[in-house]
């Protein structure tokens, strides 16, 4: 102890003790680390027979549902049939994981890891597992940014799904409030009425759900009353979402009449919209 409290030479002797005393204080250090590595696998053992008790419960309700959905599906198809409604398919998707957020506190916008070579273009609806989150502004080759509903430059346009009202609903800047714009003051719009997209414009398809409303205020006087309300999506949780690929809008429609009209009228037709007078004019 003397000659290592005034002297070097004796930090070799102790590096080469400390090699031999190694294996020492690896055999007296085992027991804690059974006893960590055991309490660790029962601490996983527990939570993986948790997590598979409500994997089991969740997929007996989600059976019950496909029950259920299997009934009203039946249903929906013999009312289309009678109403000679045509069938609405299923829009195709992607799945997406979010990379990065906007540091920006004033842009609610959001990077995700699906881009051109994945089919990705600017105005793609984006949802998660509760409802629309935005739509696509910028697309690199493998990456996208999103736009979030929830932005103060976003807009689009929804129906309430209790009864078909149309408005447009503009974000307000804050991921938990949504601002319906131009709501009449006799308005049939009630706190907790959904809101989903309605078509229109051709960039969401109709019938996903956007927003619920969380407020209407009426202001005696005033033409339109105050209505918020707060997104069905996820904005500030979701990591995984959608990408939706609508089938592009009809610019214009085809409209089909079975008539019988006479020669005359006809003749009366093509001359007023100016149809040319050959066999391909109908």
């Amino acid at each position: 102890m003397f000659v290592d409290t005034r002297f070097t030479r004796m930090e070799a002797v102790r590096a080469q003790l400390s090699t031999l005393v190694a294996p020492v204080q690896w055999a007296v250090s085992m027991p804690s680390n059974v006893l960590t590595w055991g309490s660790l696998a029962l601490s996983e053992q527990r939570a993986l027979l948790e997590e598979n008790r409500r994997l089991r419960e969740q997929i007996l309700t989600l059976s019950h549902r496909v029950q259920h959905m299997a009934s009203l599906t039946a249903e929906n198809v013999r009312l289309r049939e009678l109403l000679s409604a045509s069938d609405q398919n299923e829009v195709p998707f992607i799945t997406a994981e979010l990379l990065s957020l906007d540091p920006d506190p004033f842009a609610h916008q959001m990077v995700i890891d699906r881009g051109r070579r994945n089919g990705v273009y600017v105005g793609q609806p984006v949802m998660d597992a509760s409802g629309l989150v935005g739509q696509v502004t910028a697309v690199s080759a493998y990456s996208s940014r999103v736009l979030m509903v929830a932005d103060a430059s976003h807009a689009l346009p929804v129906q309430v799904n209790r009864n078909g009202l149309r408005f447009i609903v503009q974000g307000s800047g804050r991921y938990d409030a949504l601002t319906v714009l131009h709501v009449p003051d006799t308005a049939d719009i009630r706190k907790g009425d959904l809101l989903i997209t309605s078509g229109l414009a051709g960039r969401f398809p109709p019938g996903y759900p956007v927003a619920r409303v969380a407020e209407v205020v009426h202001d005696p006087g005033q033409p339109f009353a105050r209505v918020t309300a707060t997104p069905v999506a996820q904005l500030q949780r979701s990591r995984h979402f959608l990408l939706l690929f609508p089938p592009p809008a009809r610019e214009v429609k085809e409209v089909a009449w079975d008539l019988e009209l006479t020669p005359e009228a006809v003749e009366a037709a093509r001359s007023l919209i100016g149809l040319p007078d050959d066999g391909e004019a109908r």
